[in-house]
């Protein structure tokens, strides 16, 4: 299977790069077309194929994600759009706040479409992607696009309704989660330890919480409730982070993304 990437940005870099790692990367071939050249250079360097315009990328390619802006997507399917159809082509979003009927409009037929929402951290194969396919794509290219996804992370397939909420704790998350692991080594600092050192403690204490959560059937309070002994250090930590509003600044960090994707999606 030929898979083009119309777009060669970080995201799409990040996909490229965990997939370059696994078997799946191995058995099928990579396209991509950019107007900045030092994307397309750094894409190149996992051995994706640079094409010189998106007409060529369009007819090399089974499967076409489209990496680039929502606020580009007008004009390039709407130019494209007799090609896209000439080809039959399976067509994969990953744009957020752009939902598949308004792709659909601007393409003017009844296209093959999904949407996937992968985040930075498949650079690692550490993401956590959604998927939507429509009814109207074959099995066989539908399952090449989950076995792509699960090549840089997990698979999570759901409904289109809930790519919003997805978006905020699957796609904005990391960033989130950066922010956390900064912090906890900043304040290591302050209390003297070398910045190099607290960030590989803060990250790896991190992740060992989140795989303590994806393999045990604990809820996460509970996980709490072991780490805190009574009259202890880490309840004295919890108690303050309780007192400074940290759920809260997670709820309000989660519904202000959330509530930008409605903005964005009610501007189409």
């Amino acid at each position: 299977m030929k898979i083009g990437f119309i777009g060669a940005g970080n995201l799409a870099t990040a996909l490229v790069g965990g997939s370059s790692q696994s078997d799946f990367f191995s058995q099928h071939e990579f396209f991509a077309y950019d107007l900045y050249q030092p994307s397309l250079e750094r894409i190149s360097a996992y051995g994706v194929s640079a094409v010189s315009d998106v007409s060529e990328l369009i007819n090399v390619s089974d499967i076409v994600i489209l990496a680039v802006k929502p606020k580009d997507f007008p004009s390039l399917l709407k130019e494209n759009s007799e090609t896209f159809k000439v080809n039959n082509l399976f067509i994969v979003s990953v744009a957020a706040g752009t939902e598949l009927a308004f792709i659909s409009s601007l393409l003017g037929y009844d296209a093959k479409l999904a949407r996937i929402m992968p985040n930075i951290n498949a650079k690692v194969r550490g993401s956590a992607t959604a998927v939507f396919v429509q009814d109207n794509v074959p099995a066989a290219e539908k399952q090449t696009l989950i076995d792509f996804c699960n090549s840089f992370g997990g698979t999570f397939e759901m409904d289109e309704n809930q790519f919003a909420v997805f978006g905020v704790i699957g796609g904005c998350s990391p960033a989130f989660n950066y922010m956390y692991i900064d912090q906890l080594a900043r304040a290591a600092v302050k209390l003297g330890m070398n910045k190099a050192v607290a960030l590989e403690v803060a990250a790896q204490a991190v992740k060992g919480s989140a795989e303590m959560i994806l393999s045990n059937d604990a809820h996460p309070y509970e996980l709490v409730d072991r780490v805190c002994s009574p009259g202890g250090t880490t309840i004295e930590g919890v108690t303050a982070l309780q007192q400074n509003g940290f759920e809260n600044a997670i709820n309000s960090a989660v519904e202000a993304a959330y509530n930008k994707d409605c903005k964005m999606r009610a501007k189409k």
